[in-house]
């Protein structure tokens, strides 16, 4: 697309109504939306370039918007998007309009509106072969839904906000993460109540089965990991600050590689660590950031972890060595990274607007991909890495290629 739909608030209500957009608008009709850039009372509206600085009358430039397709409903942040495992042609969103929706990657329809929140949605998932579509929200619940029919499956109830949600890798399981200090098992369709693991004592900022499913990994805000048996909710193994080679800070991310034996967290306190699950030992740190650490992840295809932050900066380390291979920067603090799943790539997306793709090997950068106005807080990417969901702070969620149509 030529131009970015820039009027979130206002003009998306004129032309993006559900019933009424279709592909054409939504790819083609782009100069008489943009030539309304004013404000109320006639004056022409600050334009910005593509890292957030205004622009001078004298050198105004079009905003450049790479996305090919979009899904304008929310009208409020986007929180996180997630693809259908099988149907990659279709996406889930949620928001801060306490609403999550199921739509169409090629032409940005809506399929099914998700209702039944009183606060933000703050999580969206599919199971593992997509049956069911999840949301978590700040209001405690998460709530459950087909997602060929759209028809509401469950409610299930129990922690305080839901800070995230996470589907067994092989059943239908679902486990959820509050910020009162509890992690929540449930069984889907029936939505029975299966465990609850209490050990942190803190928000449980991030946690998930191992892929082997013998095994639940959570970090929290209290700067300690435990890993759990999923069957009896005991913790097998925790480490906490008190052990002066692990976090003292906030853990705020976490990840698993492919053969569920090592996690990797994230810290406030700008390191990352690598901990053997099944031994409880703490392998190594890597210490390179500035800042906090936001997001990390290990490569299916080679020896390397990533780790991104809010100082700007997605490092690649050899896993094997703990030593730095390459740093790739950004012009923003760094929100989320993840490795593709078929290829030595790793995405990540940032509040400077952008998401970008980068050689895992080389640090080289592949793809900029620009269009939101404001942070990219999510995004999801197809099995084959060709096609990106984003979910932003604009309110908007878009499609980007890596082929140019």
């Amino acid at each position: 697309m030529a131009e970015p739909a820039r009027q979130h608030e206002s003009d998306h209500e004129e032309f993006l109504d559900p019933d009424e957009v279709d592909e054409e608008q939504v790819l083609e009709e782009d100069g008489d939306m943009m030539e309304e850039d004013d404000d109320e009372n006639g004056e022409e509206a600050q334009e910005y370039d593509a890292e957030g600085n205004p622009v001078d009358d004298d050198e105004m430039v079009e905003l450049q918007d790479d996305s090919v397709q979009g899904f304008f409903t929310h009208k409020e942040p986007v929180y996180d998007v997630a693809l259908h495992p099988v149907h990659q042609n279709i996406a889930v969103s949620g928001g801060g309009d306490d609403k999550s929706y199921l739509w169409r990657l090629y032409d940005g329809e809506q399929l099914y509106e998700f209702g039944g929140h009183s606060d933000s949605v703050t999580q969206v998932a599919f199971s593992v072969d997509g049956t069911y579509v999840a949301s978590g929200s700040m209001d405690g619940k998460v709530r459950v839904w087909k997602s060929e029919t759209g028809e509401f499956v469950c409610e299930l109830e129990g922690p305080d906000e839901v800070v995230w949600i996470n589907w067994h890798p092989k059943g239908n399981i679902i486990l959820a993460g509050a910020t009162d200090s509890s992690v929540w098992m449930w069984a889907v369709p029936s939505g029975a109540f299966m465990n609850v693991f209490n050990g942190h004592s803190g928000p449980v900022t991030s946690g998930m089965f191992t892929p082997d499913g013998k095994k639940i990994v959570t970090v929290s805000e209290d700067a300690s990991l435990i890993v759990w048996d999923p069957k009896t909710a005991s913790a097998v193994h925790r480490i906490t600050s008190e052990d002066a080679r692990f976090h003292s800070d906030v853990i705020t991310c976490l990840a698993i590689n492919k053969d569920s034996t090592l996690a990797m967290t994230g810290s406030a306190d700008g390191t990352a660590k690598l901990v053997n699950i099944h031994s409880g030992n703490i392998l190594g740190s890597f210490e390179n950031h500035t800042d906090a650490v936001e997001t990390v992840g290990f490569s299916d295809h080679l020896n390397l972890a990533a780790t991104g932050s809010l100082d700007g900066r997605l490092n690649i380390w050899d896993v094997q060595t703990m030593q730095l291979r390459t740093t790739c920067e950004h012009k923003g603090p760094i929100i989320k990274a993840q490795w593709h799943k078929t290829q030595p790539l790793i995405t990540s997306c940032s509040a400077d607007r952008s998401v970008q793709v980068w050689d895992g090997r080389t640090g080289q950068n592949l793809k900029i991909w620009l269009g939101h106005q404001d942070a990219v807080l999510s995004f999801a990417m197809t099995n084959d890495g060709l096609t990106c969901v984003t979910g932003s702070d604009d309110g908007c969620a878009l499609v980007f290629r890596m082929v140019d149509n």
